[in-house]
């Protein structure tokens, strides 16, 4: 006989980046995070900013604050309302259920008092309309308008399952148009650190297109090379 669970678990020992750490990631373009991170931490293609960006700015980065919630109930997204920090990204598995909304225009509304800087979850959002008018950006897997329930169980703050990453709360992340990346709290400086080379990369890159370049230095010295056959 399986015992019954508690509601709701509930992590108090919730880990932070610092305000330094975090302000290193704002404005900074996702695919730049990934390249900092030799090609890791982005969330499944299938999570993307909701409405594909068309009418809410989504752009973000912020400390995770997680909810681990089971198909088809909110229970603990609700509960993160009371620990949400300034900032913080709320991190919502929804084990990818499809059957119904992870969120809707009032949670999100609360979320955005509290001070969130934006809402990712595996599952679908509904109140198109309403999300829109609160405005705060969002990541989802699309809409749907059915209802969820709020029985549990449900844990707040502890490591989740998502869009093939796990994340922990205190983790950074960084989405935008393109998607959400996680960055590791243990890898939090050491990305930073790598960033500044990747942003150098590209800026020089971008520079060398703009200025009319039309086959990369690499690609070129490849095919001159033995590595390349041709056939006639």
């Amino acid at each position: 006989m399986i015992e019954e669970p508690p509601r709701l678990t509930i992590n108090i020992n919730m880990r932070r980046p610092t305000e330094a750490q975090i302000a290193a990631f704002q404005g900074v373009q996702t695919g730049f995070v990934v390249d900092a991170l030799l090609g890791r931490g982005a969330l499944s293609q299938n999570i993307g900013p909701i409405g594909e960006g068309r009418d809410i700015n989504c752009v973000a980065a912020g400390a995770a604050l997680t909810a681990d919630c089971g198909p088809g109930d909110i229970l603990a997204t609700l509960a993160t309302l009371k620990f949400i920090r300034p900032g913080d990204m709320v991190v919502s598995a929804f084990a990818a259920h499809q059957g119904c909304a992870a969120a809707g225009d009032r949670i999100l509304g609360m979320m955005k008092n509290c001070g969130a800087a934006g809402f990712v979850t595996d599952g679908p959002i509904r109140d198109y309309i309403g999300v829109v008018a609160v405005g705060l950006p969002v990541w989802c897997t699309g809409l749907m308008p059915a209802s969820p329930f709020t029985k549990g169980p449900g844990s707040v703050g502890f490591p989740i399952q998502i869009g093939g990453q796990e994340v922990e709360t205190g983790d950074m992340i960084v989405a935008d148009q393109d998607g959400v990346v996680i960055v590791p709290f243990e890898l939090i400086d050491e990305t930073i650190s790598a960033l500044s080379q990747v942003k150098d990369m590209e800026m020089e890159m971008d520079k060398k297109v703009s200025l009319g370049l039309t086959i990369p230095e690499s690609i070129s010295d490849l095919l001159r090379s033995i590595d390349v056959k041709y056939i006639d």
